[in-house]
C-alpha cells in the first residue's frame, strides 16, 4: 500500500474511534499494534494512555508530539467524543512520517510520542514526567490550522499559542426574602460587580488579552427569594505568560476587594493552566528549511500567531533548555476548530507527514538553516 493510502486509511480509523481524555485505551492499543505490524520498539506509558517508539541510532534524539484524545461535546443533538479539533490528523501525520523514515538511514534517534489528555490540559504533562522527553534535544509539534489562518498546501515552521488559564468561584451569603433585601447578601450583585472588576482590568493594548466571566449560577430556589450564594468561572487568556500572571495578580486583588466590599465569603480557585508558546528560533529554522525541501518554497507561510491554547509548551516549562515549536499545516479547515462539524481536505495528512519526515530526518546541525 502507497504510504499516502496508508494515512488515510489510519486517519479514518482513528476519525471513526474517538476517546476523551484519559480514557484512549483503545487508541494506545491501536497505534501499539501498527507498530508491531512495521516492527517499530515502543513503550507504553502503563499507567496511562499513552506511548513512545523511537527509531534510529546515535547518541542524538529528535522527536514529535501527537496529541491522541477527543473532545467530548453534541453532535447533531447527541453527546459523545468527537474528533473536532483534529487530532485524528496529528496522529495520523506522526505515523506516516514515522512510515517515510522507518527505513531511512539515520544517524540519530527519532521519537514519536503519542501523548493523551491534551484537551484537558495536562497530558504533557504526565507524558514529561513518563519520560517522553528524556535526552531530547529538539522537540516538534503539528497540527490542521483554520482555513482563516492558513491555506491548502501551506505550512508554517511555527504556531504561537497564547497562554491560558481559568478560575472557579464560590460566593457564599445570607438568602433574603424579596420583600426584604437588607437581611441578607445579594449573589447576583456580586456577580455583576465581578462582571464590570473584569472589564476594569487594564493592561498594554500593544499585550493581546481577555478576561471573562464565562459561567454565572445563581438560584434562590424561587422567585421571591434573593439568592446569597452563587457560583462562577472565568475565563483568562494572553498570548505572554508574563502577562497571564499580570492579570491574574489583578484579577486575585478585585476579587479580594470585592469580598471586603460586600461583606461576604469569596472563595477561588485556579485550574488548568495551559502555557503560552516559547518558540525555539532554532527548531523554527529547521522547519522552516523542512518545508520549503519537502512541499517548496511557495507553500511557505510565516508563524502563526493564535489566541488558542495547546499543552504542548508545558514541554519547554518543564524542560527550559528544549528547542521546539508547533509546525502548522494548512487544511481548508471549516467552519473552525472544536466545531462539531469540523472538516478538512485530507491532502493536508500527506503534506504534513513529508515535512514532518523531512525535519526529523535530519540531524539538526546538519540543515541548511
Amino acid at each position: 500500500m502507497a504510504i499516502d493510502e496508508q494515512i488515510l486509511e489510519w486517519f479514518h480509523y482513528f476519525h471513526k474511534h474517538p476517546e476523551v481524555s484519559w480514557k484512549e485505551h483503545g487508541t494506545t492499543q491501536k497505534i501499539s499494534s501498527i507498530l508491531d505490524e512495521l516492527h517499530i520498539p515502543y513503550r507504553e506509558f502503563k499507567d496511562i494512555p499513552g506511548l513512545v517508539a523511537e527509531i534510529g541510532e546515535g547518541d542524538e534524539v529528535v522527536a514529535v508530539r501527537a496529541d491522541i484524545d477527543a473532545l467530548w461535546q453534541e453532535v447533531d443533538g447527541e453527546w459523545r467524543a468527537n474528533h473536532s479539533c483534529g487530532h485524528d490528523a496529528n496522529i495520523s501525520m506522526v505515523l506516516g512520517a514515522m512510515l517515510h523514515l522507518k527505513d531511512a538511514p539515520l544517524q540519530h534517534k527519532v521519537r514519536f510520542i503519542f501523548q493523551p489528555a491534551e484537551e484537558q490540559g495536562n497530558g504533557a504533562v504526565a507524558a514529561y514526567e513518563h519520560g517522553a522527553v528524556d535526552n531530547v534535544s529538539h522537540l516538534f509539534g503539528v497540527h490542521l490550522r483554520p482555513i482563516e489562518e492558513l491555506a491548502l498546501g501551506m505550512a508554517s515552521p511555527a504556531i504561537h499559542h497564547g497562554s491560558a488559564i481559568f478560575l472557579e468561584g464560590e460566593i457564599r451569603g445570607v438568602d433574603a426574602h424579596g420583600a426584604r433585601p437588607h437581611q441578607g447578601n445579594n449573589a447576583i450583585d456580586v456577580i455583576m460587580a465581578i462582571h464590570q472588576m473584569a472589564k476594569n482590568i487594564y493592561i498594554s493594548p500593544f499585550e493581546p488579552h481577555s478576561v471573562k466571566l464565562t459561567k454565572m449560577i445563581a438560584d434562590g430556589g424561587s422567585i421571591n427569594i434573593i439568592p446569597g450564594s452563587a457560583s462562577f468561572s472565568m475565563d483568562i487568556r494572553a498570548q505572554k505568560n508574563t502577562v497571564l500572571e499580570e492579570i491574574q495578580e489583578k484579577v486575585e486583588h478585585g476579587l479580594a476587594s470585592l469580598a471586603k466590599q460586600f461583606n461576604i465569603s469569596l472563595n477561588w480557585k485556579w485550574i488548568d493552566f495551559t502555557p503560552g508558546a516559547e518558540v525555539s528560533n532554532e527548531a523554527a529554522d529547521m522547519a522552516e528549511a523542512a518545508i520549503v525541501e519537502a512541499l517548496g518554497t511557495e507553500h511557505l507561510a510565516p508563524h502563526v500567531i493564535t489566541p488558542g491554547s495547546d499543552d504542548f509548551h508545558f514541554y519547554t516549562i518543564k524542560k527550559p533548555e528544549l528547542k521546539a515549536t508547533m509546525i502548522g499545516i494548512g487544511a481548508d479547515l471549516a467552519p473552525g476548530l472544536h466545531h462539531p462539524h469540523m472538516s478538512f481536505n485530507h491532502k493536508a495528512l500527506f503534506d504534513g507527514a513529508k515535512v514532518l519526515a523531512t525535519v526529523l530526518g535530519k540531524k539538526p546541525h546538519s540543515i541548511n538553516l
